[in-house]
């Protein structure tokens, strides 16, 4: 065997015995930044949450007998006006987080928090019993409690 054939066989024995290579790691996704301190999402924390306890004040009111008939509940007028003015920074903060490119779920769940905001008031307005009412002011105290819970989480990364 000539030399040239040795040290190409000892080139292909070395090469193959050699250190694996490393796989190239992905990049990895970053979260996005949180909202919560901006003014825009920090009122609608605010305002979501002030509803939230007037809300849970108005379940601990009702009559005990869930069949008795839906009561009016106090200042209902400016509490309907202060639901659609969420409604509104809901909607808002869909729209400025749209414009921003936002690939996260926040976007999207702002969106359906402005949408279903409107609904539940009505369903709370609708209640004919105590039974009816109660649960629609437990939906609405989900609703706000959310709407405080998703800009308040810390961001995760697009799936």
């Amino acid at each position: 065997m000539s030399c040239d054939a040795i040290a190409f066989s000892a080139l292909l024995w070395l090469a193959s015995t050699g250190p694996a290579p490393q796989p190239t790691a992905a990049p990895a996704l970053s979260a996005p930044a949180s909202v919560a301190g901006e003014p825009l999402f920090a009122d609608i924390v605010r305002r979501a949450g002030g509803l939230k306890l007037q809300v849970e004040a108005y379940r601990k009111s009702l009559n005990a007998d869930p069949a008795a008939p839906a009561a009016a509940l106090p200042g209902a007028e400016a509490f309907g006006a202060e639901i659609a003015e969420l409604s509104a920074l809901d909607m808002k903060g869909h729209l400025t987080l749209k414009e921003r490119g936002a690939v996260d779920d926040l976007k999207c769940i702002l969106r359906g928090i402005s949408v279903d905001l409107p609904e539940k008031l009505a369903a709370m307005t609708a209640a004919k019993t105590v039974k009816d009412q109660d649960l629609a002011l437990r939906d609405m105290v989900y609703l706000l409690n959310d709407n405080v819970e998703v800009i308040t989480a810390p961001p995760t990364p697009a799936a």
